[in-house]
């Protein structure tokens, strides 16, 4: 209850500075800088190494991209009904086909799974973050600049990425030194990950106007919220998956909209408006879709 508690504060805070101007336009770049730079750095490198490997956790590895081609399939065919831009089509997809797995579900899944499901949920947002930097960028490529796109690009920002780089050296690192000596240090950094990603996201709260974009709006929410856990839930009852390692994927899978997927639809000029209108819309309505898909998980 506490951490419930602590995410809506964060949350509301973040809303309410921005709504106040208590802090310049754009403040909330500074935060993510050190989220992004700091905070899941140590959190990578605090919890990582301390994951016991089976091959049970190639379901969060693979979770991402299950839900990346279900929101594809799921735009194609809407596309064979109605008559959808290469722009709105492709914004669609980045803001159903990406979860936000770190900025949402880091707090979420350690309110309601505590440590163990952090470590998990670490997994999902690497492999969130790879399938964002590749099929993201080559789908905002394409829709932006004719079909074309620059495979340089996209392995600079997978491999230039500070999480990325964390997430490889938690892998290496215990093989050479023992990282027991600053692990105080790396707690008290992955302690500020939870309230500051939630006050970033607050601050980046907007509405707008919902009409001429209802439709729409409709689709990408019931797949991100509803369908695309739905899809993860299925395959776990069906190879008969279980375990908490199960559940977080899910849990993950039934994230808000990646905010990352936002920025990109806006820098290449994909219906910037749609894409912001899924965002803030979809993070508040997640805050309880999430709460009944954890009441549904109790029964996995």
């Amino acid at each position: 209850m506490l951490n419930i508690i602590l995410i809506s504060i964060c949350l509301l805070s973040g809303f309410l500075v921005r709504k106040y101007k208590a802090l310049p336009e754009g403040s909330y770049k500074a935060v993510n800088a050190w989220v992004i730079n700091i905070a899941l750095l140590a959190v990578a490198l605090k919890y990582i190494p301390h994951i016991e490997w089976d091959f049970s956790l190639m379901l969060p590895l693979l979770m991402p991209i299950m839900v990346w081609t279900g929101s594809y399939l799921l735009v194609t065919i809407l596309g064979k009904f109605i008559s959808i831009g290469p722009g709105t089509r492709a914004a669609l997809i980045l803001s159903s086909g990406l979860s936000n797995t770190s900025f949402l579900g880091f707090p979420l899944s350690e309110a309601y799974y505590g440590k163990e499901g952090l470590q998990i949920a670490i997994l999902c947002d690497q492999a969130t973050f790879i399938v964002m930097a590749t099929l993201g960028i080559i789908t905002a490529s394409k829709a932006s600049n004719g079909g074309s796109f620059e495979i340089r690009t996209i392995l600079k920002k997978v491999f230039t990425f500070p999480p990325f780089i964390a997430f490889c050296l938690a892998f290496i690192l215990p093989l050479f030194i023992s990282l027991d000596p600053i692990e105080p240090l790396l707690e008290n950094f992955a302690l500020t990950l939870v309230p500051l990603a939630l006050f970033s996201v607050g601050m980046q709260f907007r509405l707008q106007s919902l009409k001429a974009d209802a439709k729409l709006l409709s689709v990408a929410l019931s797949y991100k919220l509803l369908l695309a856990p739905l899809l993860i839930f299925l395959i776990c009852i069906a190879l008969g998956l279980s375990s908490l390692v199960a559940r977080i994927s899910i849990f993950e899978a039934a994230m808000a909209p990646m905010v990352t997927g936002t920025i990109i639809a806006t820098e290449y000029n994909l219906n910037p408006k749609l894409a912001n209108i899924i965002l803030s819309i979809g993070i508040p309505v997640s805050l309880l879709t999430t709460f009944l898909w954890s009441l549904i998980l109790q029964l996995l």
